[in-house]
């Protein structure tokens, strides 16, 4: 159902019991966000901080869960969107044939037509308040973490139009507050924001920008959704909510809002004035974001409702709060990819420890072979998933919630020599780990059955067919490693990790701390060819920091460290010649020991000030027992005080 405001959202979520009320004072700066942090990563409810040192109250993990996701979009399940989505394209993709199987379209084309958004000439809900002079100080804005550059606006709607088309963007870029009323804009480069700007600066022209916050929660999902250029945000948000988005002219300038929004920050961007160096941010990867230059928002105008609430999120490690609106992202974009790109999937997943872009798990009904390099090719060359750096694909049968079984998958299907495949091209402007800004690489597992024209001459001996050997524990395994001969001959070796073998998982971990040139190439080389790891097709190594024992925190930190092409590698004792094992680098990389030029950032962690501050006011906040501070299991992660790490030297 459409809700009328934030507050008609807040007033529902506490009638489910998904609501909790903060009235003791929580500071914005640090505190809120060591709250909310506890409270998302044990599947804590919504926060509604009504003591902040504002006279707003701040709304914060509305959208972290399962049920308050499907609350704010109005489905019972996630997977809802698909039987809708399915549904709607199969009315306009399907034959008709004859007059009333044409007229039966009208039914569906009057719905689609009432989801399309509608300029009001009138002044909205939002336009109720009119600040005397612009001050955004006046607002909860969060300082999110210890090394941030700033107060951050999180969860802005921002509204550009194309100079030329007229066309409008809804994006969500992060805000840094420099001042009253001048923020930074951190529109990425592939963004329909950016392109805007980049046409405002070839016209030689003052940009108009104006930024909304809260409404429909409708309104922030359609922000952050990866839509086609050129397809209205608010469309999608229609269709979501099944009622027209009433839009209202801005006060200052020529762009349109929902009259329902609780705030609206009306201003402009200049393409000829000088960038503004903008972060550190505590992002969503779960490394600092490094600061750089982006351009300055100038505000004129900032409105509001009588009793606005302002909305908030934090990025961090995961999960936070964006790993649901992924989940919402995942169910309502399946079936048009389904549709459009490749009609073969049968399902998608992305990952949380993937942080969005690094990890993509698909199945597809496999018909021909090479279908599987087909998918990449065709998802890799699709929207945002340009920015995907890992993707497995498996037959339709897999289920893509079940790691492990998924990781005996791979261990049986795939040939690390033939069925592990490497590209270039676009990364997420926030990966840290490709030598180049916004470029790197990508590998893709083909994880499937393999036909017999896939079978290659020469193929790495399949699991399921491997001999026993023993550990030198005694444990007996499909696969042999030699624990202690290895540790022995290596102490620079912390520890390895065999048990997934037991599990028929064909994995061996290994956390390293380096200490010179391509010691992990050569460690490497010196394990397989002697036969200190036997029969294992991948070989894992991390850092001498990295608990091994927590595979959640292993794909994390990997999936962030990796640049596939310069970081997976087959050991050839002879031109030509491969051990059948793919050895992956998920290290830090350093200029003395990696040659990596760019800064490498640290991991984020709360302070030990502000954790301590909230464990003395934590029983006054009335959020249940005492949850420890996740930053505690962190901070082992982190190798200095700052948002770059001392590992970049």
């Amino acid at each position: 159902m459409p809700y009328r405001s934030l507050s008609h959202f807040i007033t529902a979520l506490e009638s489910a019991g998904e609501l909790i009320r903060v009235e003791e004072f929580v500071s914005p700066r640090l505190e809120i966000t060591e709250v909310s942090d506890r409270m998302v990563k044990h599947g804590g409810k919504a926060l509604l901080f009504e003591n902040n040192g504002t006279e707003f109250p701040l709304l914060i993990n509305a959208l972290a869960s399962d049920r308050r996701i499907c609350m704010a979009l109005g489905v019972n399940e996630l997977s809802d969107f698909e039987a809708n989505m399915s549904g709607i394209l199969a009315e306009f993709t399907g034959q008709k044939k004859g007059f009333i199987q044409k007229l039966k379209l009208l039914p569906a084309l009057k719905d689609i037509a009432s989801w399309f958004p509608r300029n009001s000439s009138r002044r909205g809900q939002c336009q109720e308040v009119v600040m005397d002079k612009p001050d955004l100080t006046k607002l909860p804005i969060l300082t999110c973490w210890p090394h941030d550059g700033g107060p951050f606006i999180t969860l802005p709607g921002v509204h550009t139009k194309d100079p030329v088309t007229g066309i409008r963007n809804l994006g969500m870029y992060r805000m840094q507050v420099f001042s009253q009323d001048m923020t930074g804009m951190h529109w990425h480069l592939h963004k329909g924001s950016a392109n805007h700007f980049r046409r405002y600066q070839e016209l030689k022209k003052i940009m108009p920008v104006t930024v909304t916050l809260g409404g429909d929660p409708a309104y922030i999902y359609a922000a952050t959704a990866p839509l086609p250029e050129n397809l209205d945000e608010y469309l999608l948000a229609g269709f979501l909510r099944k009622k027209k988005v009433e839009l209202v002219k801005c006060l200052t300038n020529d762009l349109e809002v929902p009259a329902d929004v609780d705030f609206v920050i009306e201003g402009y961007v200049d393409p000829s004035e000088e960038l503004i160096l903008e972060g550190p941010f505590g992002d969503h990867t779960g490394f600092y974001s490094l600061a750089d230059f982006f351009p300055r928002f100038h505000v004129t105008c900032i409105t509001h409702r009588r009793n606005a609430i302002y909305p908030a999120t934090i990025v961090g490690i995961p999960p936070q709060e964006d790993g649901w609106i992924g989940k919402a992202t995942e169910r309502i974009f399946l079936m048009p990819i389904k549709m459009t790109v490749a009609p073969e999937i049968s399902d998608m997943h992305l990952p949380v420890e993937g942080v969005f872009h690094n990890i993509t798990l698909v199945s597809i009904h496999k018909q021909f072979p090479g279908q599987a390099l087909k998918i990449m090719s065709s998802l890799w060359g699709a929207g945002q998933m340009m920015f995907n750096k890992i993707m497995c694909v498996f037959d339709a049968e897999a289920n893509l919630k079940d790691y492990l079984e998924l990781a005996r998958i791979i261990s049986a299907n795939c040939d690390p020599v033939n069925d592990v495949h490497f590209m270039h091209g676009p990364v997420d402007i926030l990966d840290h780990a490709s030598s180049n800004y916004a470029y790197g690489s990508k590998i893709g597992i083909d994880a499937t059955k393999k036909l017999i024209q896939e079978m290659p001459s020469s193929q790495a001996v399949p699991l399921n067919n491997l001999k026993e050997y023993k550990l030198q524990d005694g444990v007996t395994h499909e696969s042999s490693v030699k624990v202690q001969l290895i540790k022995q001959t290596f102490p620079e070796i912390i520890n390895i990790r065999t048990d997934f073998l037991t599990q028929g998982i064909s994995l061996v971990i290994i956390s390293i701390s380096k200490s010179r040139k391509n010691q992990i190439r050569e460690t490497a080389a010196a394990i397989l060819e002697n036969e200190w790891v036997k029969d294992v097709k991948f070989l894992l190594f991390t850092d001498d920091f990295i608990d091994v024992m927590d595979s959640s925190q292993v794909v994390w930190i990997v999936a962030n460290n990796l640049d596939p092409i310069r970081d997976c590698f087959y050991h050839e004792p002879k031109p030509g010649i491969k051990f059948p094992a793919l050895c992956i680098d998920g290290s830090c990389k350093t200029s003395k020991l990696d040659g990596f030029s760019r800064n490498w950032p640290n991991v984020i962690v709360m302070d030990d000030k502000t954790i301590n501050d909230v464990d003395e006011k934590w029983i006054k906040l009335g959020v249940g027992a005492l949850i420890p501070s996740p930053s505690l299991v962190y901070k082992p992660l982190v190798s200095n005080n700052g948002a770059i790490s001392s590992k970049s030297g």
